[in-house]
């Protein structure tokens, strides 16, 4: 594990705003005017200077709501027990630059440990039945990083603060950020819930993009963007420490196979880093969406080590190895169907087209490396159609994502790792 020592000092320290995570002797310290600033170490981490999921600055009073989306789609089209209301019909809601009646929801939403729950639509007009049951749900603690919350509500806030000034958003993002800095997992990891540890939520969750979009975060911190300038000296070490402990947790999870490093699980145990199952047709396996978010994150690193860049070349190795050409998915329309948790009027089908670009499944089988399917019975299987239709229509079992990963290697590796070849499809 890192070590690293920090000193204490002001709100600003002298240097230009970017945290450097430099290949450096681990107990080296960084002086500047005789002051510590700060003592990074990282043993399989490296420095970096954007973020993978940074994205344009929003027009003046409009901040982006990407990081919602999720949440809200389920709120509208997916049953869940666990939330305090559904939706009423007609439920209204607010426009892109209400930017202060978005951010007074966060508020609402937010629990007494500062984490958020899921599966609501942060743009609702809220009824007074509705903010009355918010309120008494205040000490409820089904606090999460799934489907974007959490991480995305401190977000908003941090963006909020900075275009309206009210002290109000600043306060709640910092209680936000506190609760990141307490849920992260000693292996450096985070949960898929905090602080309920129940069966598969305890696990280090990369599923829908848990720990990258907490990284993220923190990594805005830790570079000093603008939207987080207002965060304290004492919360940005903890966030640097965090970090890098972080970024040695998505190393250190990495599969390996016959001794070859491949991608990523969905979600890794929390004590010894091993690929496990989640619910039950979410097998251990190779996983082609999220590793292409976390592939995609090391490649923003700037200077990075010899372990992020063999992390990254194996990734890409697997992805051109696991590409499958001729099919796309299609959907079809369908006799409508009310399952548990949705209704579908439509079905999904695989289908032969030449034209289509390369689709990756969204598990392949560890040991064999052939596309997984699954239905809520756990049992596999090795085709779509041999899922059920609620399954089918209620789950994506391909993605697109890899693609981004293979169109933005070529400048990579020109520039870290120009020695070596690109991979090809065997």
């Amino acid at each position: 594990m890192c070590s690293y020592r920090l000193s204490s000092g002001p709100d600003h320290h002298p240097y230009d705003g970017k945290i450097k995570f430099m290949r450096m002797n681990p107990k080296c310290v960084l002086r500047c005017s005789g002051v510590i600033v700060l003592s990074l170490v990282l043993l399989s981490f490296a420095s970096l200077t954007k973020s993978q999921n940074s994205t344009p600055a929003p027009p003046a009073d409009t901040i982006g709501l990407e990081g919602f989306e999720d949440s809200a789609h389920h709120w509208y089209d997916v049953v869940d027990d666990e939330r305090v209301f559904a939706p009423v019909t007609g439920q209204r809601k607010y426009g892109t630059g209400d930017v202060a009646e978005i951010a007074e929801n966060i508020l609402r939403y937010q629990k007494e440990n500062g984490g958020w729950p899921k599966n609501y639509d942060m743009r609702a007009m809220l009824t007074p039945d509705q903010r009355r049951a918010l309120e008494q749900a205040k000490g409820e603690k089904n606090t999460t990083f799934d489907n974007g919350a959490t991480h995305a509500h401190v977000q908003y806030l941090a963006e909020a603060y900075r275009v309206t000034g009210e002290v109000r958003y600043r306060d709640a993002c910092l209680r936000g950020i506190d609760f990141i800095l307490t849920a992260q997992l000693p292996p450096g990891g985070w949960p898929q819930f905090y602080p309920d540890k129940r069966g598969y939520r305890r696990y280090i969750t990369f599923n829908d993009g848990a720990m990258i979009g907490v990284m993220s975060v923190l990594q805005q911190i830790v570079e000093r963007k603008p939207a987080y300038s207002f965060v304290d000296s004492l919360r940005r070490e903890q966030a640097v420490r965090a970090f890098l402990r972080g970024g040695e947790c998505i190393v250190r999870c990495q599969i390996r196979e016959a001794g070859l490093l491949t991608v990523w699980c969905q979600q890794h145990d929390d004590l010894d880093f091993r690929p496990v199952p989640g619910r039950s047709f979410e097998p251990a396996a190779l996983c082609g969406g999220e590793s292409a978010g976390i592939t995609l994150f090391l490649m923003s690193l700037d200077h990075p080590r010899e372990e992020v860049v063999e992390a990254v070349q194996a990734a890409v190795r697997w992805f051109v190895r696991s590409q499958l050409s001729g099919i796309r998915v299609k959907e079809v329309r369908a006799t409508t169907e009310t399952f548990q948790y949705h209704t579908a009027d439509f079905d999904r089908v695989v289908v032969q087209d030449t034209q289509t670009p390369p689709i990756w499944a969204r598990y392949y089988e560890i040991g064999t490396n052939v596309p997984l399917f699954c239905n809520r019975d756990g049992r596999p299987v090795y085709s779509l159609a041999e899922v059920e239709r609620e399954r089918r229509t209620g789950y994506a079992w391909y993605t697109y994502d890899p693609s981004e990963v293979l169109k933005k290697y070529p400048a990579w590796q020109k520039k870290w790792a120009p020695q070596t070849k690109a991979p090809r499809k065997e």
